[in-house]
């Protein structure tokens, strides 16, 4: 795949590469990132092996991984992909999102979604842009419905976590019909964040 940025009013999300493993790792260090997630980034090496296998699979074309960064200072602060490409079917899903703790409840992560959707929607065409989150993690079930994307289900016993704790998937999903009342919303929450 080739190299991606895209940018917005306060970050800028481009194609990962193997230089960003001091950044990465400088910013995955917070502990409390890796509550909700199914992997934990500890030590460079979790980290290089962590990019490693981000590009292997975006040279198969099935994911596309992203360093999310600052515009103001070209700081790391987190990462995110988008991955389950299905080419054919016109669908993908953004995930393995995650940001340090300095950011969280910000603008950043509206604005993530923004540009990804936007990407998605309007360049890629796709017809279905889907994004799961744990039963668990209900700022992340927050922040997902925040933005505008439809609960289809929950997909029960769906993951193992590193700790042996079973967790059950919630599924959402935005479509091509609703992007341009759903940009419109996710618009209007960043004017609403750049106010406050």
């Amino acid at each position: 795949m080739e190299t991606i940025q895209l940018t917005g009013d306060t970050i800028v999300l481009r194609s990962m590469t193997k230089d960003d493993l001091e950044g990465i790792y400088a910013c995955c260090q917070d502990e409390r990132i890796w509550m909700h997630m199914s992997q934990t980034l500890q030590t460079k090496e979790d980290v290089q092996a962590y990019i490693d296998l981000a590009l292997v699979n975006r040279e198969k074309g099935i994911e596309h991984p992203f360093v999310i960064v600052l515009r103001d200072t070209n700081q790391i602060v987190g990462s995110t992909r988008l991955f389950d490409i299905a080419t054919v079917h016109k669908r993908l899903e953004i995930g393995h999102t995650w940001l340090h703790p300095s950011v969280w409840r910000t603008a950043i992560n509206t604005e993530c979604k923004y540009l990804l959707l936007s990407y998605c929607f309007e360049q890629l065409q796709f017809q279905r842009v889907q994004i799961k989150t744990g039963h668990e993690n209900t700022q992340s079930q927050k922040a997902i419905e925040r933005i505008g994307a439809t609960k289809e289900g929950i997909l029960r016993n769906h993951m193992i976590r590193p700790n042996g704790k079973v967790r059950h998937t919630v599924m959402y999903s935005v479509i091509q019909d609703e992007w341009f009342e759903v940009k419109q919303h996710i618009e209007g929450l960043i004017r609403k964040y750049a106010r406050d």
